[in-house]
């Protein structure tokens, strides 16, 4: 490949400035949660302990890091591999995604010394929690051995890249294993607040929708930041990523289609189950439809026009309504339908200093991704590494 010569841009970009406001900001609000308390910065309550942190941070955080199992389970486990290249970006976007959601837990939990004591002090194997916090503590290890390639690549580590690198089927097995057990489990954990979450967002089969709605989600993680890499960091991406990047666009629309409409059933199902045809007449219903129309349906149309006329962009419009609904759903079931009953004085609103904590984390993990991107093999193949993969 020919390299140009370009010119030195400055570092202080527009760009750059609000990223470097936005992490001073919250650098200040982090120093103020851990020293003064989470009442602080939050305005979390007895009657709403879990607000935007665990809503946006955790679990839409899980469900948009996806991408990673579900696309080296293609690759690895049904031998797709027309699909090879998505696999380290993927990987890359779910380490750095599961070791944020950790990152803003602590934010939640403020005592982080005591993250561990749930799998050794005071161990409880009969809560949601416990298998939640156990399998994102073993994926996100599964993970960081699964990302590890691309350091020891850039190292010139040859050896460790190629004992590693023999682990990748047992690996992905075990991190296809865990996140079907903890993507359900974030589900389950508001099985125990049928009383709180209103009847169309609360089902018994809550788990079964995390999960499966989980697949589409981290497909269109993979479309979409596809697309932008393709647009952005074209010149980092060597013939192979540049060769399959419409396959892999195509292939996953194609999926994330099939799953959208079985997802859209299923909530249908569950809708019927609980017999609640009449709510939908009422003002919860209205955004009940909105939500399952506007954010399940219609993508997975889409998705489904897009693989047929092969068109990438409409692919990539259909992955950001799909990014959307997932993060619609996720803070419905959390936030928005959670306390429904409560007047409106009474329910959660978050603190403005909460949100920009939010906002803090997601910058300081676009600003690692886009160093590991320009730093790392990881949108091409390491010179001397080329068919090792």
């Amino acid at each position: 490949m020919s390299h140009h010569t370009t010119p030195t841009k400055s570092f202080w970009t527009p760009a750059n400035i609000i990223t470097a406001v936005i992490l001073l900001i919250g650098l200040v609000l982090t120093v103020k949660r851990f020293t003064m308390g989470i009442a602080s910065v939050s305005n979390l309550s007895d009657d709403n302990p879990w607000g935007i942190w665990i809503g946006f941070d955790l679990l839409c955080g899980v469900a948009l890091a996806a991408g990673g199992y579900t696309t080296s389970a293609a690759v690895y486990l049904f031998g797709m591999k027309q699909y090879h290249s998505a696999v380290r970006p993927a990987i890359t976007t779910a380490f750095l995604g599961y070791a944020f959601v950790v990152f803003a837990l602590m934010y939640d939990l403020g005592r982080y010394y005591r993250l561990p004591y749930p799998l050794t002090i005071y161990p409880g194997p009969t809560s949601f929690l416990f298998e939640v916090g156990l399998c994102v503590a073993l994926y996100l290890t599964v993970l960081a051995i699964e990302f590890s390639p691309a350091v020891w690549e850039a190292l010139r580590w040859k050896k460790i890249r190629h004992l590693v690198h023999g682990l990748t089927l047992i690996l992905t097995i075990f991190g296809v294993i865990l996140s079907t057990l903890h993507q359900s489990s974030l589900g389950a954990l508001y099985l125990i607040a049928p009383s709180k979450l209103h009847p169309l967002w609360y089902s018994p089969y809550l788990a079964m929708f995390f999960f499966v709605s989980s697949i589409p989600a981290g497909l269109s993680m993979v479309i979409f930041e596809g697309g932008l890499s393709h647009k952005y960091l074209h010149h980092k991406m060597d013939e192979t990523h540049l060769a399959e990047s419409s396959g892999v666009t195509l292939g996953f629309a194609k999926a994330a289609s099939v799953v959208l409409f079985a997802y859209f059933i299923l909530k249908w199902i569950g809708v019927a189950l609980g017999n609640n045809w009449s709510l939908l007449f009422t003002g919860w219903g209205a955004w009940f439809l909105f939500e399952l129309i506007g954010f399940v349906l219609v993508p997975c149309l889409m998705y489904a026009v897009a693989a047929r006329e092969k068109n990438e962009k409409l692919a990539f419009w259909a992955s950001i309504v799909t990014v959307l609904g997932i993060v619609l759903n996720r803070l419905n079931i959390s936030l928005v339908a959670f306390n429904w009953q409560l007047p409106l004085e009474s329910r959660y609103v978050p603190a403005w200093e909460e949100i920009m904590i939010t906002v803090f984390i997601v910058t300081l993990e676009i600003t690692v991704l886009r160093f590991c991107l320009h730093k790392l093999p990881i949108l091409h193949e390491h010179p001397e590494f080329k068919g090792a993969h």
